[in-house]
């Protein structure tokens, strides 16, 4: 038996043993979390990198990478150690593959291409242990120490601990949003700005109020299901990023990403040294 609140399920029986979840925490208490994207890094060096520079997760990009599941493991239980979150971006929505991610320590799976209030269900079906999805049980897992605990527990636990995240990035999803928010089991939404405005037919133009008005209609859907919501898309629009925020109905975003940080600080070395060529020749150095 499963008592709702809104649409977050939670089962009756209290477990007595708890799955730490920062950004979890951080967002309930009305903040802002923000992630750092990882899609080239690839050992335990990345979230020890987010940890010690001020971010509450670590969004594992498996959509966009050519990360395997090992290497993913890996950083999500470093993560865990080093007590922030780890969300990892499936490429599919298959439950084969989300139950992996998830038995190898993530706290948060995110799901792209989300095209109907199905999909959605699908996602939670193979995200959440019974009696809320169908996740196949199993035991020892990092997010609980590698400690054998009863099913019960350990399932009670799990579920409430784990953040299932369906993307809005499609126009049947967009469409669906307030459905899509509303489906038992979901515990946040993601908007994929990229792929949004490519559907709507204005790749990249993120200032078009077509794009405010979607992030307004998601915002209202989340804020009526008593749930979070992710921005995503906007790592090269800090403003955008800063305006949607303060506007409020923004829990969590994914704020730059590891290849994109390396190339501008890489780029800039290399233009101090070009420029210090540049000096040398003008002034006739040698």
């Amino acid at each position: 038996m499963v008592t709702t609140n809104g649409n977050h399920v939670t089962p009756t029986i209290q477990a007595d043993i708890a799955v730490p979840n920062p950004m979890r925490d951080k967002m309930s208490q009305g903040d802002v979390a923000s992630t750092l994207i990882i899609k080239m890094m690839s050992g335990v060096e990345a979230p020890m990198l987010a940890k010690s520079t001020g971010f509450d997760g670590i969004f594992i990009d498996m959509e966009h990478s050519q990360l395997d599941l090992t290497a993913v493991s890996q950083m999500c239980q470093a993560a865990l150690l080093a007590g922030i979150t780890p969300i990892v971006r499936s490429p599919t929505k298959e439950p084969f593959f989300v139950s992996r991610i998830l038995d190898g320590g993530a706290l948060g799976v995110v799901v792209p291409h989300i095209r109907s209030v199905k999909d959605a269900e699908d996602v939670v079906a193979a995200a959440k242990f019974a009696p809320i999805g169908r996740r196949s049980a199993t035991g020892g897992l990092p997010q609980l120490g590698l400690r054998p605990i009863p099913a019960k527990k350990m399932s009670v636990a799990v579920n409430q601990s784990t953040i299932v995240c369906p993307m809005i990035e499609t126009l049947e999803a967009l469409e669906d949003v307030e459905k899509i928010a509303a489906v038992p089991g979901v515990d946040s939404l993601l908007i994929g700005s990229s792929d949004l405005t490519a559907e709507m037919g204005i790749p990249g133009d993120f200032d078009n109020p077509r794009v405010t008005e979607a992030y307004e209609k998601v915002i209202a859907a989340c804020r009526k299901a008593g749930i979070f919501l992710g921005c995503g898309g906007l790592t090269a629009r800090p403003d955008l990023i800063q305006k949607f925020c303060e506007k409020g109905g923004i829990s969590w975003v994914m704020v730059a990403a590891d290849q994109a940080l390396l190339y501008g600080a890489a780029k800039q070395k290399a233009d101090f040294m070009i420029q210090i060529n540049e000096n040398r020749r003008v002034k006739g150095t040698s």
